[in-house]
């Protein structure tokens, strides 16, 4: 499958550019390190925001990691988990600081969308070494879960400077992961269904953190 995110995307006879993005670069370049000589000359394909258009890769990390929020994001990798790619997105979406891959290194990037070439991903071998390193950095741990004393999101304290702790599709959070938060919310639910699904849940939950503290 093509990468969707490709350095450029040349048209053929057979082949007709795709519908978004934009074209080669019309009139004179701009004289500005930002840019890319490559996307100039054959348009940027990229799903990437107008703001960041024929603009190089490493020059968008850098004006994001400018403007990054306080809040991590956490997710537990135990079962190759597809939402992960889906919560990587979402966490590029909101401006989130970092995601930490908890478990298993691999962890499926279809959903991802190439964001994560964006986002900082970081990995952790075990809840003890992710814990370790929230308790380093002095920053609490949020767990989101629907369970018995978890508090709904709408009325509890989501902290400017946190991480939110995300388990996988089906079974949730770990018991480990449960004793490392310091706070448990979950989404309030109206219908008939115990859970929604992981990757909708967190886009949930740092869109409210974003409600609130984003300026």
């Amino acid at each position: 499958m093509q990468d969707p995110d490709a350095r450029h995307h040349p048209e053929t006879a057979d082949e007709p550019a795709p519908a978004h993005g934009v074209g080669p670069w019309e009139g004179e370049w701009p004289a500005d390190d930002r840019f890319d000589p490559e996307l100039l000359a054959h348009g940027d394909r990229r799903n990437v925001v107008d703001r960041y258009r024929y603009w190089r890769m490493e020059s968008i990390v850098a004006d994001l990691d400018a403007r990054r929020h306080g809040f991590h994001v956490a997710i537990e990798n135990w079962q190759h988990d597809m939402n992960i790619g889906s919560i990587v997105r979402s966490a590029n979406a909101f401006l989130a600081d970092t995601v930490h891959i908890i478990g298993r290194r691999r962890w499926n990037r279809r959903g991802a969308m190439v964001t994560d070439r964006y986002q900082h991903v970081v990995h952790h071998e075990t809840v003890t070494a992710f814990a370790e390193w929230a308790r380093a950095e002095r920053i609490p741990v949020i767990a989101v879960d629907n369970l018995d004393g978890a508090v709904p999101v709408d009325q509890a304290e989501l902290p400017e400077r946190c991480v939110l702790l995300f388990g996988a599709e089906g079974p949730g959070l770990s018991e480990d992961a449960l004793a490392a938060a310091s706070g448990h919310v979950e989404i309030t639910q109206y219908g008939s269904t115990r859970s929604i699904n992981a990757g909708a849940a967190a886009a949930i939950i740092m869109y409210e953190w974003c409600r609130r503290h984003a300026s």
